[in-house]
């Protein structure tokens, strides 16, 4: 199996000639054509929608073009929901989901109308002092604890998580909110990241549901929506199958009338919460190869490093590379392909058996339209870049800039040492 750029060689040098490398570059076609296949696979469900996790890809433009298909803003953080506030989501279509939340952003995310999705049962007390009511809606974060399997294997360890309530705290969490005046309800769970499986989502759908009813049974709440947040992954390499969102859609759907609809709760609306699956695969960093050096490997150093993309130094993570106009080359090479930073970890490949590379030559980054830029930083003062959007029309948009020496120095203009800083840029 091969994965191919979603630009040709040919363009990607005009857009070289017009933006200096390194820069991300996104896929209008394929990010359309993915939101569709979004919409299409929980048509079934009258209430869905699906809540652009905002941190994967914090791009006003790129979400503009999500919510051309119904998408909503899952917020974590303040600047996340004034971004979702000002692209001018309703209410309704801002979910604000965070952990050790400050009084400040329970008190915008009220003055703006978003939901609410509690992470702990303290923040019921919390969010009553610092804002002065609950929410007449209102959601809560689910934590089974234990190791979530699919047949025999672990997925992953929800036990470890930081976040969410206990099954105890959520049947007591309910019954205080509805107390305090809360009359429509959801529930929340992320259980495991990235799963490449169509199983996923109908397992953690079957978990939920069967609390759902429970929790409406016991606490008499009206649960009037379900949220399955993310966790749906992409196939970051080549030999890895792509997850089908129809098959997932059908496979949630049947669990939805095995377990609820018997229960009365036909009319319960499905959320979910993609980051990666939604803007992944359609997002990429250009870097340009401007070193080689020969000790005990051989290296190719670019022009971006971790600064512009940290999940192969953070995670170990694999990210597939394309030595643009060498496809069809045989990978006879092999490379550890770095960046600039003073930290050894700075490498987007190690041991990588590549085409032979060239001084001048411009390496495409797969897969890092979602929590590529988003998590970048500005250690050893590097500058992070532009980011550019193909459009399906063949035009580029730049979509952000890059940023200067000004942007990094730009915390000490209330100083005198301000005006030196920035004289020469």
């Amino acid at each position: 199996m091969t994965k191919e750029p979603f630009v040709t060689y040919e363009k990607l040098k005009e857009i070289n000639e017009a933006y200096p490398t390194p820069f991300y570059l996104y896929d209008e076609k394929g990010i359309r054509e993915n939101a569709q296949a979004v919409k299409e696979a929980f048509s079934w469900n009258p209430g869905f929608r699906e809540y652009f996790a905002v941190k994967a890809t914090p791009n006003p433009f790129l979400i503009d073009i999500l919510r051309e298909y119904g998408c909503g803003c899952d917020c974590s953080s303040m600047t996340e929901l004034m971004m979702a506030h000002a692209l001018g989501c309703r209410p309704e279509e801002i979910m604000f989901s965070s952990n050790a939340t400050p009084a400040e952003e329970y008190q915008y995310a009220r003055e703006i109308g978003a939901i609410i999705n509690l992470d702990d049962i303290t923040h019921i007390d919390f969010l009553e002092q610092v804002t002065g009511s609950i929410p007449e809606t209102i959601s809560c974060r689910y934590n089974p604890g234990g190791l979530f399997k699919i047949s025999n294997d672990i997925m992953d360890n929800p036990g470890d998580a930081k976040y969410g309530m206990t099954t105890e705290q959520l049947f007591e969490a309910f019954r205080t909110l509805k107390a305090k005046g809360a009359k429509e309800f959801g529930i929340h769970a992320f259980l495991a990241s990235n799963t490449v499986t169509n199983e996923y989502y109908p397992m953690l759908a079957k978990v939920l549901f069967e609390v759902a009813v429970k929790l409406q049974r016991e606490t008499g709440a009206h649960i009037s929506f379900i949220n399955l947040s993310g966790g749906i992954g992409i196939p970051y390499r080549p030999d890895q199958e792509s997850n089908d969102i129809r098959v997932i859609g059908e496979g949630v759907r049947k669990v939805y009338e095995e377990v609820l609809v018997p229960a009365g709760m036909g009319d319960v609306a499905l959320y979910t919460e993609l980051g990666r699956f939604m803007m992944g695969p359609y997002g990429a960093l250009v870097t340009k190869a401007i070193h080689e050096k020969h000790t005990h490997k051989e290296y190719i150093g670019c022009d971006a490093c971790a600064v512009n993309l940290m999940r192969p130094a953070m995670y170990g993570a694999y990210h597939h590379l394309t030595v643009m106009g060498k496809e069809d080359s045989p990978c006879d090479h092999m490379y550890d392909v770095t960046g600039s930073l003073c930290e050894n970890n700075d490498k987007f490949a190690i041991d990588r058996m590549l085409p032979r590379i060239d001084k001048g030559d411009l390496l495409f980054i797969h897969d890092a339209g979602a929590h590529g830029f988003s998590m970048g930083y500005n250690y050893n003062g590097k500058l992070k870049s532009a980011e550019l959007l193909l459009k399906e029309d063949g035009s580029v948009q730049m979509i952000r800039r890059a940023e200067t020496a000004k942007d990094y120095f730009a915390t000490f203009d209330c100083f005198d040492i301000y005006q030196k800083l920035v004289s020469d840029k």
